[in-house]
């Protein structure tokens, strides 16, 4: 029996013996001519054998891996839907245990969904991969991740596997997408705020909530723009008042279910040939009740269906995302937003929906989510803030929590485009620099230097009143973009405190991130 590597290389066999009878018998012209054909076409069959398999294999770092421990199979569901989202969106994604991975996957961009089991324990189906990543040799530098860790607050060890795997990884050199987001019982919240940041890894793409927001309605009392005469686009100040009282700590989060505007709706239900008046069966218009729902272009095969079945087929609008502003003492809740557009030159829905179309006076929905991994440290923590654009909205909420206990010391450095015209809440951080509540005010207007000037810098330059402020116990909060300068920060923390005094101050609870 011919072994199969004799089986491969036939083609090539059969071309040298080919070219050998051309040399013995001396055929004719035209017989020759064929016999060279011949030869030529299976060296090049051996040639394209040997190609196909590299041409149809997909390189490893190719798209998204999504990795599952699980004991119950909660993990492995939630890994499952996170890659059939990434697929919607047009990444590639594959699914793969934790049990069957090896040194060579880990490269490329990888997702981790982790449950842990009992005490903190690891399910089955990770423990060899923790043993492999004990290994002090591994280098994963060319790894980009993150991890989902699920876990119960009742017990001790609270997503213990998922912070082993987390530190584990970072230790070996991989590289966060972002921050660990740690689930406890299935909490909807942090699982909607996992799907934000697939949807960042997605390119800006929305994806319909899995367990959609209970929201309450807060009514749109006030709207400024901070920034009218910004060659920049406009970002506003929002105060909405709840229906009834709501409490919330600085470095929450507020869940916004936003709306199309109506006009948007009636131009497209007259595509369809639809009525947008008509009522349905609870009383409400359709164009009101489809402000709601995802508004697909290409709307072919929705045509003949009825309004009710509209409403069963369209997935409701991802809600979005926004950091609070305020305190409940300020009597109200705020927010910063910068108006966005998508590609086609339109407004963003959220930002699009808070900043133009819902009118003051108008309600609102509106969640509010617990964010404890943005929560403040005590009042006699020295505390560093760092942050441009509207991630000054986290920081605020801490300075203005932080001021209901006098004698806090605050550093905070910010970053926008022109001190003329992107000052941001300048009359409010003026004060409290005047009265002492900012102990430092580190700006930094990017577009006022002829070499552009970021916050990066300003915490670059200050690095040995940085040294003398974690030497007193100072804790360090960033929040803003995390493109551009939530990576440079890292990078320069990196620079002048090197990685384990870093991963020191993050397992500490000294360092913390609200990036988006």
């Amino acid at each position: 029996m011919l072994r199969p590597t004799v089986l491969r290389y036939w083609p090539l066999v059969a071309g040298l013996l080919l070219a050998w009878l051309l040399l013995w018998l001396q055929p004719p012209r035209e017989v020759c001519a064929g016999l060279i054909t011949l030869a030529y076409l299976g060296f090049c069959a051996q040639c394209g054998y040997r190609q196909r398999p590299h041409a149809v294999a997909e390189p490893i770092n190719q798209g998204v891996r999504v990795a599952y421990a699980s004991q119950s199979g909660q993990a492995q569901t939630l890994a499952e839907r996170s890659a059939t989202q990434l697929r919607e969106a047009g990444i590639p994604a594959q699914i793969i245990s934790l049990a069957h991975l090896r040194p060579e996957h880990l490269q490329g961009r990888m997702l981790f969904v982790l449950s842990t089991y009992g005490e903190g324990e690891a399910p089955d189906n990770g423990v060899r991969f923790e043993r492999l990543l004990q290994d002090p040799h591994l280098d994963l530098s060319p790894l980009d991740y993150a991890v989902l860790a699920l876990g119960d607050r009742d017990y001790q060890h609270f997503c213990g596997f998922g912070e082993r795997i987390d530190r584990l990884l970072h230790q070996r050199h991989a590289n966060r997408l972002f921050d660990r987001l740690d689930v406890d019982k299935a909490d909807a919240g942090t699982l909607r705020h996992w799907q934000q940041q697939l949807g960042h890894l997605a390119g800006g793409h929305n994806f319909s909530d899995w367990q959609p927001a209970q929201f309450s309605e807060w009514q749109l009392s006030h709207r400024a723009c901070l920034n009218p005469t910004s060659a920049a686009a406009p970002l506003y100040e929002l105060t909405l008042t709840p229906a009834c009282e709501q409490h919330w700590r600085a470095g929450d989060i507020a869940e916004v279910g936003p709306r199309h505007p109506l006009e948007r709706v009636q131009q497209w239900l007259d595509t369809l040939a639809l009525n947008p008046a008509h009522i349905l069966p609870d009383a409400c218009r359709l164009d009101e009740a489809l402000s709601h729902h995802q508004l697909p272009s290409e709307h072919t095969a929705l045509q003949g269906l009825s309004g009710e079945q509209l409403l069963t087929q369209l997935p409701r609008l991802a809600h979005r995302e926004y950091s609070i502003a305020s305190t409940p003492r300020d009597g109200a809740l705020q927010l910063l937003v910068r108006q966005a557009y998508s590609n086609n030159g339109q407004l963003g829905i959220g930002s699009g929906w808070l900043c133009c179309y819902a009118e003051p006076g108008q309600n609102i929905a509106l969640r509010i989510r617990a964010n404890p991994s943005f929560h403040g440290p005590a009042a006699h923590t020295p505390l560093i803030l760092i942050g441009n654009g509207s991630g000054l909205a986290g920081l605020r909420s801490h300075l203005r929590e932080r001021a209901l206990t006098p004698g806090s010391r605050n550093w905070l450095l910010f970053g926008e485009r022109n001190r003329a015209h992107d000052f941001l809440c300048q009359d409010e951080l003026q004060t409290w620099q005047q009265d002492g509540h900012l102990e430092r005010l580190d700006l930094a207007f990017s577009r006022d230097h002829a070499s552009k000037r970021y916050v990066q810098h300003l915490l670059r330059e200050a690095a040995d009143e940085l040294q003398q402020w974690l030497a007193s116990g100072a804790a360090i909060y960033v929040c803003g973009s995390l493109e551009g300068m939530g990576r440079e920060v890292h990078q320069v923390l990196l620079d002048l405190l090197g990685d384990p005094a870093l991963e020191q101050l993050t397992e500490q609870g000294r360092y913390r991130r609200d990036l988006y």
